[in-house]
């Protein structure tokens, strides 16, 4: 039993190997694809540190503020200030 290939439209003939041309647009994909991979791993890292950076920021304010209110004791409320000054 002979294997067929499937008709092709309008009599055009298919063959496995590529053209000059398709080949080339395949390696223009390949090229715009590895650099825009590039840069988006250039902006993740560049967020990463951001990111890092916030975070201990956020953690030496929170141990600032939970400092500030744990050494704080409390006013009497005739050493309360009004609330208009």
């Amino acid at each position: 039993m002979a294997i067929r290939e499937p008709p092709s439209p309008a009599g055009k003939v298919y063959t496995s190997r590529m053209n000059d041309e398709s080949l080339e647009q395949i390696q223009t994909k390949i090229a715009f694809l590895e650099r825009a991979a590039s840069e988006l791993s250039d902006v993740v890292f560049r967020q990463h540190q951001e990111i890092q950076a916030l975070e201990a920021k956020f953690k030496a304010l929170s141990e600032r503020l939970s400092g500030t209110l744990s050494h704080e004791s409390p006013r009497p409320p005739e050493q309360e200030r009004p609330p208009h000054y």
